[in-house]
């Protein structure tokens, strides 16, 4: 039987950020197109990709454990295909990471499936009746077709994916003295408007109602553009797609965040007021070290120019505890910073020394895992008094929910602020816009009762008859520079 002849499978392992969840989307989709059906066990694949992260030692460690447990499938089934994707590769590691890992088949760069199509289509036989079967595939009705374009959501995603990932800045040519991704993901570049709309058109056809756009520097869209055209101009052109209901971005960057960008997040109804605005530390010497660009008073400032412009808000933030140097005085300046604004949640981590970074090359990680770990549960102590306090304020109120999925018997969304609300129905309400009565608060979630439906949940089959089938070759067509 030759290589096209029979249904194989893909299994996809995933870790880190939205960036990934959005490039294994589109590898998805362009393993279908090649005639691979999904599977959610690794045992009974015959290519397995893994798309990794090295933003903290952890995720790296998962990713090695995760390859030793490819290792052992391949050496059951020397056939095996295994792929590897994502920060882990980088730009440049390849070559490093064939001697580490000789079992590995192909090396994949940061949203760039290229290797791994031209390898797939290497196995093939090239008969006159493999490229028969890939044009029968590529030539049925959209709505069983296995399509050739990464806008077409992997089968058993259509239907069932509420909220979808759209990446529209690629790589970072910021540098952060802790951060690893201009090294893994490369320098800034912004997707062109009209594929990031083309996109968002055809995932509304699938089913999606909401859109998260992705950058690493995401209020930077367009500032490699010749032409006047950011991301306050995308946020109105995603916003007036006929059948979105929500649309969302991060992560911003305090030093790019712009008056235009926070009105338009007030006046667009469909843009959600939710800020995602790391300030890393609460100290001027430490955000100096970490190369960030602005002070302790230029973030208050902003936190201050957000609230007066955009009242109806909620702003997340991003800190480091334990960085190269960082005192006891430095760190109680990020608590009290912290405890001063009263933000809506804060992404916590403790520093993880990165290879390849100016901190992990110039700097001496000195703070003791024991000390991060004392920091880091003071600031998750603070964190979860103020969240309490301020989800306590939704108790009785009706709330808007965007139902997600699913979770241990009761169904789960988010409020236009991002808040986590449960609710019981025994009616399917994936996708479905609700109203939420809060009878129940912590700081991180909600639960409530329903009081009704405003739009109702996706159509199990929805209807795909307008989405045009693409040729592009398939290893062109996640290379979005």
């Amino acid at each position: 039987m030759s290589w096209m002849m029979k249904v194989r499978k893909y299994n996809i392992w995933t870790i880190g950020c939205q960036m990934n969840e959005a490039d294994s989307r589109h590898l998805g989709s362009q393993l279908e197109a090649l005639g691979y059906a999904m599977t959610e066990k690794a045992d009974d694949a015959d290519l397995v990709v893994l798309n990794t992260c090295v933003v903290r030692q952890q995720a790296e460690d998962r990713a090695i454990g995760r390859l030793q447990f490819a290792k052992e499938l391949k050496m059951r089934n020397p056939e095996l295909t295994i792929g590897l994707m994502g920060c882990m590769v980088g730009m440049r590691e390849a070559p490093r990471l064939k001697k580490q890992f000789p079992f590995v088949d192909v090396f994949m760069p940061p949203s760039d499936p290229g290797p791994l199509m031209d390898f797939l289509r290497e196995q093939q036989d090239g008969t006159e009746e493999d490229d028969a079967r890939i044009e029968e595939i590529r030539s049925k009705n959209i709505q069983n077709a296995i399509q050739d374009e990464e806008y077409i959501l992997p089968a058993l995603q259509r239907s069932n994916t509420v909220q979808a990932n759209v990446p529209i800045v690629l790589g970072c040519s910021h540098a952060c003295t802790f951060c690893v991704i201009p090294y893994r993901r490369g320098p800034e570049r912004s997707r062109p408007a009209a594929d990031i709309l083309a996109e968002v058109r055809k995932l509304v056809a699938q089913g999606v109602r909401e859109v998260m756009l992705l950058g690493q520097i995401v209020d930077r869209y367009g500032t490699d553009f010749e032409e006047d055209y950011g991301l306050a101009e995308l946020l109105k052109d995603v916003a007036a797609i006929p059948g979105i209901l929500r649309v969302r971005y991060l992560t911003g960057h305090p030093n790019y965040m712009t008056d235009k960008i926070i009105e338009v997040t007030r006046d667009e109804p469909k843009v959600m007021p939710h800020f995602e605005l790391p300030v890393q530390a609460g100290n001027d010497k430490v955000l100096e070290d970490m190369k960030r660009g602005y002070t302790c008073d230029d973030f208050r400032a902003l936190i201050e120019r957000v609230r007066r412009i955009c009242p109806d808000n909620t702003i997340n933030t991003d800190v480091i505890v334990g960085f190269p140097g960082e005192t006891d005085e430095e760190f109680q300046g990020s608590y009290d910073l912290l405890k001063e604004l009263e933000l809506d949640k804060v992404h916590l981590a403790k520093y993880s020394e990165r290879p390849k970074t100016i901190a992990a090359r110039k700097m001496e990680d000195d703070v003791s895992d024991e000390e991060k770990e004392r920091r880091r549960l003071l600031i998750d102590e603070l964190v979860d008094d103020i969240l309490a306090r301020k989800n306590k304020q939704w108790m009785g109120q009706e709330v808007e929910v965007l139902v997600e999925s699913r979770h241990k018997g009761k169904w789960r969304g988010r409020t236009p602020h991002n808040r986590l609300v449960f609710f019981e129905s025994d009616e399917n309400m994936r996708g479905a816009l609700v109203d939420i009565k809060i009878d129940f608060t912590s700081p991180y979630s909600m639960r409530g009762d329903l009081v009704r439906v405003k739009v109702p949940a996706i159509p199990q089959t929805p209807d795909l008859s307008t989405i045009p089938m693409f040729h592009r070759p398939l290893k062109d067509s996640l290379n979005m520079v």
